[in-house]
């Protein structure tokens, strides 16, 4: 197996990636090949400064990157040599860098990942629009998608990625027979606007097992396993929730610390507050799919650190080793659903 790196997308490039493919090199060994696509200069200057070793990781030359602020449509469109473009089209058989990888992972910018995936990986059929997954670490997690990527959307693209999700949630993060829930303002099948209510007849009627419709305050609670909506609610959500799990986290320390008494007491707990930290963190969790491609396609972290590259590698490796793509184009095509 072989996973294309993007060596130049993220805050910490190309010394978090480095870190990352050299942790991954070690924990999977000849099991897995990796690429780092970008300016081996630069590569191989980082590696020494940090006292890294390339030994068992290639590097494809390009002094092209995509920057963070760049115009995603005119970065596509013009930067076709980028790092990022070149990774992706190494995931197509026939591509002329003489290098083929089964996974690509970028934590180079989301916008214009999402869009480069589309046009030089191409998408399975019946899938319209790809989409942007994100795992959130409650006790019971959840899949929810989309996370960013399309504001606005139809019911049968809402099918569409309740059928990705129920397929990457049993595949990769191991979940027998998710459920999925339609994120909305009520439970009845009544609710929403007619797209939601559309979508809730289409998922109601498809071979996924259907949790119906779920309030956003039971999201935490294990409402369903894959929750599907819009770009726009799925950000929204997502940056609600990190943003009350850092007060949270913050409230609980300002307790603890707020008098002697408080701080012994918070001794016999210690270790419970380090496991329940250690849930968020996002070094942890690998990067977001996106989902509905031809090949793997993981978008990681803009602020990834080594591990978290590491996680994501880790990722990509069980998204290929599972067949997952497979399995989602068998589940879509089961569906009748076509491309426009």
């Amino acid at each position: 197996m072989r996973i294309i790196i993007d060596a130049m997308g993220g805050d910490d490039a190309p010394k978090a990636v480095i870190e990352g493919a050299a942790i991954a090199r070690d924990e999977y060994g000849d099991k897995l090949n990796m690429t780092l696509v970008g300016d081996e200069s630069i590569i191989k200057k980082s590696a020494s400064e940090n006292g890294l070793s390339l030994d068992g990781i290639d590097i494809y030359h390009t002094d092209v990157k995509i920057e963070m602020d760049d115009d995603p449509m005119t970065a596509v469109r013009k930067k076709k040599e980028s790092s990022m473009a070149i990774g992706l089209k190494m995931l197509s058989p026939d591509n002329k860098y003489g290098v083929t990888g089964d996974a690509f992972l970028s934590a180079g910018s989301t916008g214009a990942l999402h869009l480069a995936s589309s046009h030089f990986v191409g998408r399975l059929t019946g899938v319209r629009r790809a989409c942007l997954a994100t795992y959130l670490p409650f006790p019971n997690p959840i899949l929810l998608l989309d996370s960013g990527a399309n504001p606005t959307v139809t019911a049968d693209q809402l099918l569409s990625w309740a059928k990705l999700g129920s397929v990457y949630a049993s595949s990769v993060l191991g979940m027998n027979n998710p459920r999925v829930g339609l994120i909305n303002n009520g439970t009845e099948e009544c609710k929403g606007t007619e797209t939601y209510i559309e979508a809730h007849k289409l998922l109601a009627e498809s071979n996924i097992s259907f949790a119906g419709n779920i309030e956003s305050r039971e999201i935490p609670f294990g409402a369903c396993d894959v929750l599907v909506c819009d770009g726009f609610t799925g950000n929204i959500t997502l940056k609600l929730i990190e943003g009350m799990a850092s007060f949270f986290m913050k409230a609980l320390k300002d307790i603890y610390t707020s008098s002697t008494v408080a701080s012994l007491s918070y001794l016999p707990v210690k270790s419970k507050f380090g496991t329940l930290k250690q849930s968020f963190d996002a070094s942890e969790h690998g990067g977001a799919p996106i989902l509905g491609l031809k090949a793997p396609v993981i978008k990681g972290h803009g602020n990834s650190n080594g591990r978290a590259i590491f996680s994501a590698i880790c990722q990509a490796y069980t998204c290929v080793d599972s067949g997952m793509i497979s399995k989602m184009s068998e589940n879509l095509n089961a569906s009748g659903v076509e491309n426009e």
